[in-house]
């Protein structure tokens, strides 16, 4: 096994040369070398089973695996239960496109602490995990917990890590962008530095989500409230690096599925860090 990589979404390089519609990703990634694809609902489940299928049929055929993003409306540690109740349906109906699709997991925000305490939030959001592993029981689609951007959110790998201590089924999704962003930068210069997160999962939870975790990439403008706007790797003020990941997953044999959150050229700052893994891979063998 090896790291895999791909877009958040389609780029605009894929509109620009025709591409209309998200079933013709997988072909347009595999041509470029990638190898992920995170189908991006975040405003919602608009498709229909037909697409879904399709989605998941070109996938299969190019050999890209898949994941799915849920709605950003999705309250996990909302106080209102009856709209925490209806996050269960959000979390349902993506549960079956990604089973349609033959995603193997789902990424979920895990609420926000904005005008409650952080503890207080913690307990909303467990509780609301909880109840979503109760309602799905037999799925085989894991659900992945992220860590975010804002410093008012819910989201330090820390929280992350404790959410998914409930069950195995919970995975981290580690955004390192957003941990960057919340911390005002300076987080991740060195492999070490990335090194850290993968160890804490392992101690924290086990190797397996460790090893192979579900990870987000890219560069983030931030303020003192963190997270303000995604970057692409052009930009040269914000971070992180991307390369000292490279360094780490290539020296420490990790598999991870990086997926690239650029603004409009995820799928070309995946491919840019492909290639940097690559190259990492081949000054290991020598």
């Amino acid at each position: 096994m090896s790291a895999q990589f791909g877009p958040s979404g389609n780029s605009l390089s894929f509109f620009e040369s025709g591409h209309k519609h998200s079933f013709e990703a997988p072909a347009y990634l595999a041509s470029m070398g990638l190898d992920a694809y995170e189908y991006s609902a975040g405003n919602g489940i608009t498709g229909g089973e037909a697409v879904f299928l399709k989605i998941g049929e070109e996938a299969r055929k190019y050999r890209i695996a898949l994941s799915l993003h849920t709605p950003y409306f999705i309250s996990l540690s909302g106080v209102d239960l009856e709209k925490r109740l209806k996050s269960l349906e959000y979390i349902e109906k993506s549960l079956w496109a990604a089973q349609l699709m033959g995603a193997d997991i789902i990424v979920i925000h895990c609420g926000s602490a904005a005008k409650i305490k952080r503890e207080e939030a913690m307990a909303l959001s467990a509780d609301t995990l909880y109840r979503t592993l109760e309602k799905f029981p037999d799925t085989p689609v894991r659900f992945g917990v992220e860590t975010m951007g804002k410093v008012n959110q819910l989201g330090t790998l820390e929280e992350v890590l404790a959410l998914c201590k409930m069950d195995r089924r919970l995975w981290p999704v580690v955004d390192f962008g957003h941990l960057n962003a919340r911390n005002r930068g300076g987080v991740f210069n060195t492999s070490d530095d990335y090194r850290r997160v993968f160890d804490l999962t392992a101690k924290e939870l086990d190797d397996e989500r460790a090893r192979n975790m579900h990870c987000h990439f890219s560069k983030i403008e931030y303020t003192d409230a963190g997270e303000k706007r995604h970057l692409t790797f052009s930009d040269r003020h914000f971070g992180p690096d991307f390369l000292p990941l490279m360094e780490c997953i290539a020296t420490e044999n990790l598999n991870p599925r990086i997926i690239c959150e650029s603004n409009g050229t995820m799928a070309e700052d995946a491919l840019t860090m492909k290639k940097a893994y690559e190259k990492c891979l081949l000054v290991q063998s020598t």
